[in-house]
Formats: C-alpha cells, sequence, structure tokens
C-alpha cells in the first residue's frame, strides 16, 4: 500500500480549452447559450420550482415538461472532488481537479465541473467556490470555478 500522506500536488489547472468540446441537445441547448453570455444557469422546473442538473425533459418531482432557466449567483460548495494527475487526452503529467459543485440559488443542485486557481492540496469539501469561465472547441464557452 501506498502513503500518499506527503504528496504534493501543487497547482490545480483547467483542462486546456482546445481540448473539450460539447454536443447540445434540446434539454441542454439553454445552458450552453447561457454560458456563452457567461451567465450561470440551471434547469428549473416551471411548475413546481425543482431544480435539476443535468437538464432532462421531465421533472423528477411532478414529471412537468415545463422548464425555466433562472440566472444564478455563479456562487457555490464543493460538494466532492477529485485529484487528477494526468491528462486524459494524451496522459501527459497535468493536475487538475474535476469537482461537483452545489450551486447557490437552487434546491440543491449540483454541477460538475473543475477547480482552478489555488493547489490543488487545498481543495476541500465545504469550499465556497465562483464560477469562472474558459473558452472551448467550437466558439462554446465552459463553465468552471475557482475559490470565492
Amino acid at each position: 500500500m501506498t502513503d500518499n500522506r506527503n504528496i504534493s500536488y501543487g497547482p490545480a489547472n483547467a483542462l486546456p480549452g482546445d481540448q473539450i468540446a460539447i454536443t447540445t441537445n434540446p434539454d441542454t441547448e439553454p445552458f450552453w447559450e447561457k454560458a456563452k453570455a457567461r451567465t450561470l444557469t440551471a434547469c428549473q422546473c416551471a411548475d413546481c420550482g425543482h431544480f435539476r442538473m443535468p437538464p432532462s425533459p421531465y421533472c423528477p418531482e411532478c414529471q412537468s415538461s415545463n422548464k425555466s432557466w433562472p440566472e444564478l449567483p455563479g456562487t457555490g460548495t464543493v460538494f466532492s472532488f477529485a485529484i487528477c494527475t494526468r491528462n486524459p487526452k494524451n496522459g501527459e503529467d497535468y493536475v487538475y481537479v474535476p469537482v461537483v459543485v452545489e450551486l447557490d440559488g437552487t434546491d440543491g443542485a449540483h454541477l460538475v465541473s473543475n477547480l482552478g486557481g489555488c493547489d490543488a492540496d487545498d481543495v476541500e469539501i465545504g469550499m465556497k467556490v465562483a464560477v469562472d469561465w474558459i473558452p472551448i472547441k467550437d466558439d462554446w464557452v465552459l463553465p468552471v470555478f475557482r475559490p470565492a
């Protein structure tokens, strides 16, 4: 068994935008269009108010297909994270931190993203974060997070 208590990872980076491509569908496109405008949003049921991320055709609470896309404050709390040390595209040394962020302004909706702007060693569950934006392929923009 390896003792990892003395490992130091250094700065957390966002994955390079030129390596990230997305696809959209009618349920996700409003999220990505708002991201292009650097506005964070989440899918909310227009009938019962329940937030759902990722967006889906029907609300899991009331089965309504009516959606709204309210503007969120752009902040949240780290719910979960991992420290990765290899670029998934080419296997090169590269420290990045995938996070699950509980979004402020929702009833507990989560967004999977990346965290940068700090040392990977300093990331912890409960950490307050704020959204940042990086351009990715095909003129889309990806929401990522940094410490608040």
